[in-house]
Protein backbone atom coordinates (compact mmCIF):
# COMPACT_ATOMS: atom_id res chain seq x y z
CA UNK A 1 0.00 0.00 0.00
CA UNK A 2 1.19 3.38 -0.94
CA UNK A 3 1.98 6.24 2.21
CA UNK A 4 -0.25 8.40 1.28
CA UNK A 5 1.39 12.24 0.56
CA UNK A 6 2.09 14.37 3.71
CA UNK A 7 1.55 18.24 3.33
CA UNK A 8 4.10 20.36 4.77
CA UNK A 9 2.47 22.64 7.15
CA UNK A 10 4.58 25.88 8.13
CA UNK A 11 4.37 27.48 11.10
CA UNK A 12 3.58 30.57 8.64
CA UNK A 13 0.08 31.08 7.34
CA UNK A 14 -1.94 34.65 6.09
CA UNK A 15 -3.71 36.27 8.60
CA UNK A 16 -6.95 36.51 6.40
CA UNK A 17 -8.62 38.58 9.87
CA UNK A 18 -7.13 41.77 8.61
CA UNK A 19 -9.20 44.62 7.75
CA UNK A 20 -8.00 46.04 4.37
CA UNK A 21 -7.46 49.81 4.35
CA UNK A 22 -10.27 51.80 2.43
CA UNK A 23 -9.92 52.27 -1.15
CA UNK A 24 -11.19 56.03 -1.19
CA UNK A 25 -8.92 58.47 -1.52
CA UNK A 26 -8.06 60.70 1.47
CA UNK A 27 -9.58 58.19 3.70
CA UNK A 28 -7.07 56.33 6.76
CA UNK A 29 -8.26 53.94 8.69
CA UNK A 30 -7.32 54.10 11.91
CA UNK A 31 -7.56 52.18 15.71
CA UNK A 32 -11.18 51.19 17.16
CA UNK A 33 -12.55 51.29 14.12
CA UNK A 34 -12.33 54.97 13.23
CA UNK A 35 -11.55 56.51 9.92
CA UNK A 36 -9.45 59.36 9.49
CA UNK A 37 -9.23 62.54 6.97
CA UNK A 38 -6.29 64.84 6.56
CA UNK A 39 -6.06 68.41 7.38
CA UNK A 40 -3.71 69.25 4.62
CA UNK A 41 -0.85 69.46 7.28
CA UNK A 42 1.46 66.59 7.54
CA UNK A 43 2.47 67.22 11.06
CA UNK A 44 -0.71 68.16 12.37
CA UNK A 45 -2.28 64.77 11.04
CA UNK A 46 0.85 62.66 13.12
CA UNK A 47 0.04 65.00 16.00
CA UNK A 48 -3.75 64.30 16.57
CA UNK A 49 -2.78 60.43 15.75
CA UNK A 50 -4.14 60.39 11.98
CA UNK A 51 -5.49 63.44 11.29
CA UNK A 52 -9.31 64.32 11.98
CA UNK A 53 -12.18 61.28 12.75
CA UNK A 54 -14.59 61.00 10.35
CA UNK A 55 -18.17 62.44 11.76
CA UNK A 56 -15.92 64.84 14.33
CA UNK A 57 -16.43 68.65 14.88
CA UNK A 58 -13.37 70.55 15.14
CA UNK A 59 -13.36 74.08 16.42
CA UNK A 60 -10.60 76.84 16.41
CA UNK A 61 -10.42 79.67 17.99
CA UNK A 62 -9.03 82.99 16.17
CA UNK A 63 -6.26 85.55 17.55
CA UNK A 64 -7.39 88.41 16.37
CA UNK A 65 -3.68 89.98 15.53
CA UNK A 66 -2.77 86.70 14.17
CA UNK A 67 -3.94 85.37 10.51
CA UNK A 68 -2.99 81.82 11.02
CA UNK A 69 -6.31 80.37 11.40
CA UNK A 70 -7.12 81.09 7.66
CA UNK A 71 -4.00 78.66 6.61
CA UNK A 72 -5.73 75.79 8.61
CA UNK A 73 -8.93 76.76 7.13
CA UNK A 74 -7.01 76.84 3.78
CA UNK A 75 -4.94 73.73 3.74
CA UNK A 76 -7.92 71.55 4.83
CA UNK A 77 -9.99 72.80 1.81
CA UNK A 78 -7.42 72.13 -0.29
CA UNK A 79 -6.77 69.00 0.86
CA UNK A 80 -10.59 68.04 0.00
CA UNK A 81 -10.47 69.36 -3.21
CA UNK A 82 -7.36 67.42 -4.48
CA UNK A 83 -9.16 64.29 -3.11
CA UNK A 84 -12.05 65.15 -5.22
CA UNK A 85 -14.05 64.74 -2.01
CA UNK A 86 -17.08 67.67 -2.31
CA UNK A 87 -16.90 71.06 -0.09
CA UNK A 88 -19.03 73.06 1.76
CA UNK A 89 -17.55 76.63 2.70
CA UNK A 90 -19.57 80.17 4.29
CA UNK A 91 -17.98 82.87 5.46
CA UNK A 92 -19.00 86.62 6.36
CA UNK A 93 -18.23 88.15 3.05
CA UNK A 94 -19.89 89.05 0.00
CA UNK A 95 -17.85 86.81 -2.43
CA UNK A 96 -16.96 83.80 -0.60
CA UNK A 97 -16.13 81.74 -4.00
CA UNK A 98 -12.97 84.73 -3.67
CA UNK A 99 -10.97 82.61 -1.36
CA UNK A 100 -10.78 79.82 -3.54
CA UNK A 101 -8.24 81.73 -5.27
CA UNK A 102 -6.16 81.44 -2.21
CA UNK A 103 -6.33 77.78 -1.41
CA UNK A 104 -2.83 77.05 -1.77
CA UNK A 105 -1.40 74.18 -4.34
CA UNK A 106 -0.03 71.01 -3.85
CA UNK A 107 4.17 70.52 -4.42
CA UNK A 108 4.35 68.57 -7.97
CA UNK A 109 7.47 67.29 -7.67
CA UNK A 110 10.04 65.86 -4.99
CA UNK A 111 12.37 68.71 -5.48
CA UNK A 112 9.38 70.94 -4.45
CA UNK A 113 8.37 68.71 -1.41
CA UNK A 114 10.32 69.33 2.04
CA UNK A 115 13.21 67.41 2.38
CA UNK A 116 12.46 64.24 4.96
CA UNK A 117 14.71 61.70 5.95
CA UNK A 118 15.55 59.05 3.78
CA UNK A 119 14.68 55.30 5.18
CA UNK A 120 17.20 53.96 2.71
CA UNK A 121 20.53 55.80 3.67
CA UNK A 122 23.93 54.07 3.34
CA UNK A 123 25.01 51.13 1.30
CA UNK A 124 25.43 49.31 4.77
CA UNK A 125 21.90 48.79 5.51
CA UNK A 126 19.72 46.62 3.07
CA UNK A 127 16.49 45.77 3.28
CA UNK A 128 14.77 42.78 1.71
CA UNK A 129 13.35 43.32 -1.45
CA UNK A 130 9.75 42.13 0.31
CA UNK A 131 10.25 44.73 2.53
CA UNK A 132 11.76 47.38 0.56
CA UNK A 133 8.19 46.74 -2.07
CA UNK A 134 6.06 47.04 1.60
CA UNK A 135 8.06 50.78 2.43
CA UNK A 136 7.09 52.15 -1.30
CA UNK A 137 3.74 51.10 -0.92
CA UNK A 138 3.42 53.05 2.50
CA UNK A 139 4.87 56.21 0.71
CA UNK A 140 2.65 56.00 -2.21
CA UNK A 141 -0.46 55.33 0.55
CA UNK A 142 0.79 58.30 2.53
CA UNK A 143 1.07 60.49 -0.77
CA UNK A 144 -2.15 59.79 -1.06
CA UNK A 145 -4.23 60.19 1.98
CA UNK A 146 -2.52 63.86 2.65
CA UNK A 147 0.01 66.57 0.55
CA UNK A 148 2.73 68.99 0.71
CA UNK A 149 0.96 72.38 -0.24
CA UNK A 150 2.89 75.17 -1.35
CA UNK A 151 1.61 78.38 0.42
CA UNK A 152 3.11 80.97 -2.23
CA UNK A 153 1.22 79.15 -5.68
CA UNK A 154 -2.22 79.20 -6.14
CA UNK A 155 -4.60 75.81 -6.39
CA UNK A 156 -4.35 75.37 -10.64
CA UNK A 157 -8.33 76.02 -12.03
CA UNK A 158 -8.43 71.84 -12.61
CA UNK A 159 -9.06 71.26 -9.03
CA UNK A 160 -11.53 73.90 -9.06
CA UNK A 161 -13.24 73.32 -12.45
CA UNK A 162 -16.11 70.77 -11.86
CA UNK A 163 -15.95 70.07 -8.37
CA UNK A 164 -18.63 69.87 -6.35
CA UNK A 165 -18.85 73.10 -4.31
CA UNK A 166 -21.19 75.16 -2.68
CA UNK A 167 -20.11 78.44 -1.00
CA UNK A 168 -22.26 80.33 1.19
CA UNK A 169 -22.42 84.05 2.25
CA UNK A 170 -23.25 84.72 6.09
CA UNK A 171 -22.81 88.57 5.72
CA UNK A 172 -26.53 89.66 5.22
CA UNK A 173 -27.78 86.60 7.10
CA UNK A 174 -30.22 88.01 10.02
CA UNK A 175 -30.49 84.38 11.02
CA UNK A 176 -28.98 81.05 10.98
CA UNK A 177 -31.91 79.14 8.83
CA UNK A 178 -30.07 79.60 5.63
CA UNK A 179 -26.44 78.55 7.19
CA UNK A 180 -28.35 75.25 8.92
CA UNK A 181 -30.75 74.35 5.17
CA UNK A 182 -26.96 74.16 3.68
CA UNK A 183 -25.53 72.21 5.87
CA UNK A 184 -28.48 70.15 5.95
CA UNK A 185 -28.99 69.49 2.22
CA UNK A 186 -25.10 68.73 1.92
CA UNK A 187 -24.57 66.35 5.27
CA UNK A 188 -27.71 64.38 3.57
CA UNK A 189 -25.45 63.35 0.95
CA UNK A 190 -23.28 61.52 3.24
CA UNK A 191 -25.25 59.19 5.09
CA UNK A 192 -23.43 56.92 7.45
CA UNK A 193 -26.74 54.68 8.58
CA UNK A 194 -29.60 53.55 7.36
CA UNK A 195 -32.48 56.10 7.53
CA UNK A 196 -34.02 54.45 10.96
CA UNK A 197 -31.00 54.60 12.70
CA UNK A 198 -29.65 57.98 11.85
CA UNK A 199 -32.85 59.63 12.25
CA UNK A 200 -32.88 58.10 16.36
CA UNK A 201 -29.19 59.66 16.83
CA UNK A 202 -30.24 62.66 15.38
CA UNK A 203 -33.30 63.39 17.00
CA UNK A 204 -32.00 62.30 20.59
CA UNK A 205 -29.42 65.15 20.35
CA UNK A 206 -31.11 67.82 18.81
CA UNK A 207 -34.60 67.39 19.36
CA UNK A 208 -36.69 69.26 17.06
CA UNK A 209 -34.08 70.95 15.05
CA UNK A 210 -33.06 68.10 12.78
CA UNK A 211 -36.34 67.41 11.20
CA UNK A 212 -34.86 69.35 8.34
CA UNK A 213 -31.75 67.20 8.22
CA UNK A 214 -34.01 63.90 8.44
CA UNK A 215 -36.44 65.75 5.74
CA UNK A 216 -33.73 66.03 3.05
CA UNK A 217 -32.45 62.56 3.43
CA UNK A 218 -35.41 60.54 4.33
CA UNK A 219 -38.28 62.28 2.56
CA UNK A 220 -40.79 64.53 3.85
CA UNK A 221 -43.57 61.93 3.99
CA UNK A 222 -41.42 59.41 6.31
CA UNK A 223 -44.52 57.39 8.28
CA UNK A 224 -41.45 55.60 10.71
CA UNK A 225 -40.14 58.96 10.84
CA UNK A 226 -43.28 60.23 12.78
CA UNK A 227 -43.82 57.38 14.53
CA UNK A 228 -39.86 57.71 16.13
CA UNK A 229 -40.16 61.87 16.85
CA UNK A 230 -43.30 60.52 18.74
CA UNK A 231 -41.56 57.68 20.48
CA UNK A 232 -38.71 59.46 21.69
CA UNK A 233 -40.69 61.82 23.49
CA UNK A 234 -43.54 59.61 25.37
CA UNK A 235 -40.92 56.41 26.12
CA UNK A 236 -37.84 58.89 26.76
CA UNK A 237 -35.60 57.33 24.36
CA UNK A 238 -32.75 60.05 24.38
CA UNK A 239 -31.27 58.22 27.56
CA UNK A 240 -27.39 58.36 27.52
CA UNK A 241 -26.80 54.44 27.42
CA UNK A 242 -29.08 54.17 24.10
CA UNK A 243 -27.50 57.23 22.35
CA UNK A 244 -23.80 55.63 23.51
CA UNK A 245 -24.84 52.96 21.54
CA UNK A 246 -25.95 54.08 18.79
CA UNK A 247 -22.97 56.57 17.93
CA UNK A 248 -20.82 53.03 17.91
CA UNK A 249 -22.97 51.26 15.36
CA UNK A 250 -22.57 54.54 13.38
CA UNK A 251 -18.73 54.87 13.97
CA UNK A 252 -18.70 50.67 13.29
CA UNK A 253 -20.27 51.13 9.57
CA UNK A 254 -17.42 53.37 8.68
CA UNK A 255 -16.47 50.69 6.03
CA UNK A 256 -19.28 51.12 4.01
CA UNK A 257 -18.20 54.69 2.70
CA UNK A 258 -18.88 55.86 -0.67
CA UNK A 259 -17.66 59.36 -0.37
CA UNK A 260 -16.58 61.98 2.42
CA UNK A 261 -17.99 65.73 2.56
CA UNK A 262 -15.95 68.44 4.05
CA UNK A 263 -17.50 71.43 5.77
CA UNK A 264 -15.26 74.79 6.55
CA UNK A 265 -16.81 77.76 8.51
CA UNK A 266 -14.77 80.95 8.45
CA UNK A 267 -15.48 83.54 11.42
CA UNK A 268 -18.43 81.88 12.90
CA UNK A 269 -19.10 84.97 15.39
CA UNK A 270 -17.85 87.48 13.07
CA UNK A 271 -19.52 91.05 14.45
CA UNK A 272 -20.44 91.27 10.63
CA UNK A 273 -23.21 88.86 10.40
CA UNK A 274 -26.62 90.13 12.16
CA UNK A 275 -26.89 86.79 14.10
CA UNK A 276 -23.80 87.43 16.21
CA UNK A 277 -25.75 89.19 18.95
CA UNK A 278 -27.89 86.02 19.33
CA UNK A 279 -25.67 83.08 21.12
CA UNK A 280 -28.58 81.24 21.81
CA UNK A 281 -29.09 80.79 18.06
CA UNK A 282 -25.20 79.79 17.62
CA UNK A 283 -25.03 77.87 20.05
CA UNK A 284 -28.31 75.59 19.26
CA UNK A 285 -26.79 75.52 15.25
CA UNK A 286 -23.49 74.12 16.71
CA UNK A 287 -25.10 71.44 18.56
CA UNK A 288 -27.30 70.48 15.50
CA UNK A 289 -24.03 70.76 13.40
CA UNK A 290 -22.57 68.45 15.28
CA UNK A 291 -25.53 65.90 15.52
CA UNK A 292 -25.44 65.24 11.73
CA UNK A 293 -21.88 65.25 11.79
CA UNK A 294 -22.14 62.18 13.85
CA UNK A 295 -24.40 60.36 11.48
CA UNK A 296 -22.43 61.71 8.32
CA UNK A 297 -19.31 60.81 6.46
CA UNK A 298 -17.89 64.47 6.97
CA UNK A 299 -15.77 66.26 8.62
CA UNK A 300 -16.50 70.40 9.67
CA UNK A 301 -14.04 72.83 11.06
CA UNK A 302 -15.20 75.96 11.92
CA UNK A 303 -13.21 79.07 13.70
CA UNK A 304 -14.47 81.77 16.04
CA UNK A 305 -13.06 84.45 17.66
CA UNK A 306 -13.72 83.77 21.32
CA UNK A 307 -13.18 87.47 22.74
CA UNK A 308 -16.02 88.24 20.64
CA UNK A 309 -18.34 85.53 23.06
CA UNK A 310 -19.58 86.36 26.69
CA UNK A 311 -17.33 83.55 29.06
CA UNK A 312 -20.39 81.30 29.11
CA UNK A 313 -21.40 81.07 25.47
CA UNK A 314 -17.42 80.76 24.38
CA UNK A 315 -16.98 78.10 26.87
CA UNK A 316 -20.02 76.17 26.17
CA UNK A 317 -18.91 76.22 22.13
CA UNK A 318 -15.35 74.64 23.17
CA UNK A 319 -16.99 72.07 25.27
CA UNK A 320 -19.20 71.01 22.22
CA UNK A 321 -15.87 70.69 19.85
CA UNK A 322 -14.38 66.90 18.68
CA UNK A 323 -11.21 68.33 18.34
CA UNK A 324 -10.28 72.11 19.79
CA UNK A 325 -7.01 74.36 18.92
CA UNK A 326 -6.51 78.20 19.01
CA UNK A 327 -3.79 80.40 17.41
CA UNK A 328 -1.80 82.57 19.23
CA UNK A 329 0.28 85.32 17.38
CA UNK A 330 4.32 85.86 18.67
CA UNK A 331 4.82 89.26 20.14
CA UNK A 332 6.78 91.27 17.62
CA UNK A 333 10.19 92.37 19.21
CA UNK A 334 9.92 89.98 22.27
CA UNK A 335 13.80 90.08 23.29
CA UNK A 336 13.04 87.56 26.81
CA UNK A 337 11.35 85.19 24.25
CA UNK A 338 13.63 85.34 21.37
CA UNK A 339 16.47 84.71 24.03
CA UNK A 340 14.21 81.73 25.01
CA UNK A 341 13.47 79.96 21.38
CA UNK A 342 15.45 78.71 18.70
CA UNK A 343 14.17 79.64 16.01
CA UNK A 344 12.56 82.64 17.09
CA UNK A 345 12.76 84.86 13.58
CA UNK A 346 11.13 82.59 11.44
CA UNK A 347 8.47 81.62 13.66
CA UNK A 348 4.91 83.07 12.29
CA UNK A 349 2.72 81.99 15.45
CA UNK A 350 1.64 79.01 17.84
CA UNK A 351 -0.70 76.56 17.56
CA UNK A 352 -2.07 75.07 20.99
CA UNK A 353 -3.94 71.60 20.97
CA UNK A 354 -6.88 71.88 23.69
CA UNK A 355 -8.64 69.00 23.32
CA UNK A 356 -8.28 65.90 20.74
CA UNK A 357 -10.91 63.43 19.07
CA UNK A 358 -11.70 59.99 21.42
CA UNK A 359 -14.43 57.64 19.06
CA UNK A 360 -14.40 54.24 20.60
CA UNK A 361 -12.55 54.72 23.19
CA UNK A 362 -12.07 56.13 26.39
CA UNK A 363 -8.67 56.17 26.57
CA UNK A 364 -7.12 59.63 27.01
CA UNK A 365 -4.84 60.94 24.49
CA UNK A 366 -1.54 61.77 25.55
CA UNK A 367 0.30 64.52 23.57
CA UNK A 368 4.05 65.21 23.33
CA UNK A 369 3.32 68.87 23.40
CA UNK A 370 0.38 71.07 23.62
CA UNK A 371 1.79 73.91 22.05
CA UNK A 372 3.63 74.17 18.89
CA UNK A 373 5.71 76.91 16.44
CA UNK A 374 4.40 77.45 12.91
CA UNK A 375 6.51 77.93 10.49
CA UNK A 376 7.13 78.21 6.85
CA UNK A 377 9.24 75.63 5.36
CA UNK A 378 11.82 77.32 2.73
CA UNK A 379 9.12 80.22 3.17
CA UNK A 380 6.63 78.01 1.19
CA UNK A 381 5.58 74.73 3.21
CA UNK A 382 3.58 75.02 6.43
CA UNK A 383 5.49 73.18 9.40
CA UNK A 384 4.41 72.19 13.17
CA UNK A 385 7.51 72.14 15.57
CA UNK A 386 7.91 71.40 19.40
CA UNK A 387 9.21 74.34 20.87
CA UNK A 388 12.82 74.27 21.93
CA UNK A 389 14.90 75.91 24.38
CA UNK A 390 17.76 77.91 23.54
CA UNK A 391 21.26 76.57 24.31
CA UNK A 392 23.25 77.89 27.54
CA UNK A 393 24.88 81.48 27.16
CA UNK A 394 28.44 80.68 26.66
CA UNK A 395 29.49 84.31 28.08
CA UNK A 396 27.38 83.48 31.64
CA UNK A 397 27.53 79.83 31.80
CA UNK A 398 24.31 80.01 32.42
CA UNK A 399 20.85 78.83 30.23
CA UNK A 400 18.03 81.52 30.20
CA UNK A 401 15.39 80.29 32.25
CA UNK A 402 15.86 78.48 35.57
CA UNK A 403 13.78 75.67 34.42
CA UNK A 404 16.71 73.40 33.30
CA UNK A 405 18.59 73.25 36.46
CA UNK A 406 18.04 69.65 38.26
CA UNK A 407 18.32 71.19 41.97
CA UNK A 408 17.29 74.90 43.63
CA UNK A 409 20.74 74.65 45.09
CA UNK A 410 23.92 75.58 42.73
CA UNK A 411 26.54 72.92 42.79
CA UNK A 412 29.46 71.52 40.29
CA UNK A 413 26.70 68.93 38.90
CA UNK A 414 23.99 71.44 38.10
CA UNK A 415 23.05 72.30 34.24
Amino acid sequence: MAAPNVRSISSFSRNISVVSSPQIPGLKSGPNGTAFISSGIRDLDRILGGGYPLGSLVMVMEDPEAPHHMDLLRTFMSQGLVNNQPLLYASPSKDPKGFLGTLPHPASSKEDKPTAPDPDQGESLRIAWQYRKYLENQKNAIDDYSNDFDMRKPLERQFLSGRPIDCVSLLDSSDLSIAQDHCATFLSKFPRLCGILSYLISITLSSFESIKFVGHTYGANCAQAQFFLHLSYTSKLNCPFFLKNLCIVSHRNSSNIASIGRIAIQSFCSPLCEYSEKESDMLSFIRLLKSMLMVSNAVAIVTFPPSLLSPSSSKRLQHMADTLLSIKAIPDGDKELEKLLTGYKVINGFLNIHKVARINTQVPVILEAKTFSMSLKKRRFLALECLNQAPVDGSSGTSYGTSGSCSSKSGALDF
